[in-house]
Order: C-alpha cells, then structure tokens, then sequence
C-alpha cells in the first residue's frame, strides 16, 4: 500500500470514528481530510490554503477548512538574497525544488540572481532518492551555495540534506528556523514549532467551543526568524559577514 493509500484509509478512519475536529498538514493529508468529509472540520497546515483552493477566503474560510498558511515559496527569493550575502564571492548557487511543490516563479529567482552576479541551477526533485545525487550534481557543476526551495518532500528529506551537504562542505539554507538548530547552515521563515504550539490549537480551541468554520480565520505568520548556525558555518570554512550577523534573530554557537 502507497503512502497516498494510507493517508486516504486513514481519513476514512478518523471520520470512521465520528471525531470532533481533524488536524492535518500537507496538501496530500488535507486532500484526503477533505475528501473523506464535507462535515467535520478540518484545521489544516500547508503553504497557502487560499491559492491550493482549499479555501476560497482567509476572513471567512468556505465548507469544512480552515488553518494555517505557511507562505514558505513566497519565501524563496528572501532566502536566495540572504544566502547570496551570507557566503562571500558566491558565483554559482543552486537550488532544490520539489517538483510536486516548486516555487512560485523559477524565472523570477534566476533572474533575482543574475543581479547579484550569481549564475542559479534549479534541480527538480519527484523522489527523495534523487537529492542526493542532485546536490553531488550541483557542487560538481561548481555551485558554492544551496537554497532547499520550499515543499513537502524536502522537508520530509532534511536530515538527509544536512548530512550530505555537510560532508561536501556546502552551505546551505532552510525554509524553517528549527532546520538552523538541527543543524543546517541557516533557514529563514516563521517558527513551525509555534504555529503548531500556539496557532493551531487555538484554532481547534474555538472550533470545539461550538464556532463554525467560517467564523474561524485562516491564520498567516506574523513573524519570521533568521537563524544562522555558525557551527556549521565553521565546520564548512564559510565566514558570516559581521552585517548578517546582526541582523539575524538567533545565532547558534
């Protein structure tokens, strides 16, 4: 059985089971919640909630599906500007972009980099068994930074990412400030620990409260962190500038 296969069995279970509220993140997750029923809510986490269709209001969420919008893709581009300055002398960068879930505007970020004087590889990734491999590809071809555009795949693959791009010494940044203090180079974007800590139960809170779902907002983030772990930074020979430093929230040392 595919993981797909399971995801839907296990909606079908939990509706099975009459629960009060269904939590979920990921658009295959949310896709099998909403499939499975147009009546128990969904509290749902993925990128954008509005421009999936999921939803077609943020004030006023439509049929069983509220949640949370991440807006990791439209972070790519601020974290190619914050990798671009964070290793000196970058000429080539290259890029990981799950192919189920690529950014927004490929075009736009290549051309963002040619601004700065910096040649940008996109690698397209359908399987976790193809990073690897694509990193490899993209240090040979003499990229000297890496930026994990967002998508499901590559977080589900981030160890992997971490421990091979700090075998090959190749700075990398993340789309979650917790992938920084797993171990990563740097990661820019909103705490997913806090979202779903503080956002999402509360959103749940309301729901079991006898609210509706369209009277339960679709939350975004309101804060975003750079974290720069400077460990890593160390282990790779990569020298932070003292201005990016200053900027950044958290520094692990």
């Amino acid at each position: 059985m595919g993981c797909t296969d399971l995801v839907s069995q296990y909606a079908a279970e939990l509706v099975g089971a009459q629960v009060d509220v269904i939590a979920t993140g990921g658009e295959e997750a949310i896709r099998a919640a909403q499939q499975a029923t147009k009546t128990i809510p969904i509290v749902a986490l993925v990128d954008d909630l509005l421009a999936s269709g999921h939803v077609k209001s943020l004030a006023h969420p439509d049929g069983n599906t509220t949640g949370v919008s991440v807006l990791a893709v439209d972070l790519d581009g601020k974290r190619q500007e914050i990798l671009t300055e964070a290793v000196p002398g970058l000429r080539r960068m290259a890029a990981l972009a799950d192919i189920n879930k690529a950014a927004a505007n490929l075009d736009a970020l290549k051309e963002a980099a040619r601004v700065h004087n910096v040649e940008l590889a996109i690698y397209s990734i359908a399987r976790g068994e193809e990073i690897a491999a694509a990193i490899d590809g993209a240090q040979a071809s003499g990229a000297t930074a890496l930026n994990i555009l967002a998508g499901p795949l590559l977080w589900a693959n981030r160890q992997l990412i971490m421990d091979h791009t700090a075998d090959l010494r190749l700075p990398t940044i993340y789309e979650f400030p917790e992938m920084a203090e797993e171990g990563g180079f740097a990661a820019y974007g909103p705490r997913l620990s806090q979202l779903f800590v503080e956002v999402i139960p509360q959103q749940i809170i309301k729901l079991f409260k006898g609210a509706k779902v369209a009277d339960v907002p679709v939350q975004q983030p309101t804060k975003f962190e750079l974290v720069i772990n400077l460990k890593t930074a160390k282990a790779m020979g990569v020298t932070v500038t003292p201005a990016l430093l200053l900027r950044a929230d958290k520094l692990i040392e």
